[in-house]
């Protein structure tokens, strides 16, 4: 699905991602470990010809110098998406921070936060995040 880094782009592929997520909630439902998640939306992703990367490594760059640390995003979508994926019954605000950081750090413009513990991942279970990056992208 890769184009050129695009608003318009972005956003269609956001949308193609949170569709993703609605399929496997549908298919398997609220209440599994997030690994089980993670599993079937690079599944589901893959089936949509949409290039996934599990468990992306985030560089810590700390006043010039990459600190060892063992940082992970659960998800990287056409290296310009990250997702984050939970499991739980309260969304709490540290989860939006972690996906805000992970996406400043590696430096992509946009992130989502899906939670599969809920009835309704449109209502409920999603939110979508960008940051100074985005901003500086063309609208198409």
């Amino acid at each position: 699905m890769k184009k050129q880094l695009t608003k318009d782009y972005l956003d269609k592929l956001t949308y193609e991602v949170i569709g993703a997520a609605i399929e496997v909630h549908r298919e398997i439902g609220p209440g599994l470990l997030e690994s089980v998640y993670e599993a079937c939306m690079v599944h589901e992703l893959q089936l949509r010809g949409i290039k996934v990367t599990q468990q992306q490594q985030v560089p810590v760059n700390y006043k010039g110098k990459i600190v060892k640390a063992d940082l992970r995003c659960d998800l990287l979508v056409e290296d310009c998406l990250v997702v984050e994926l939970k499991a739980v019954l309260e969304m709490l605000p540290i989860f939006e921070a972690q996906v805000m950081t992970y996406s400043r750090l590696l430096k992509v413009p946009k992130s989502l936060l899906i939670n599969f513990t809920c009835e309704n991942i449109v209502r409920q279970g999603q939110k979508t995040f960008v940051n100074e990056y985005f901003r500086l992208l063309p609208e198409e």
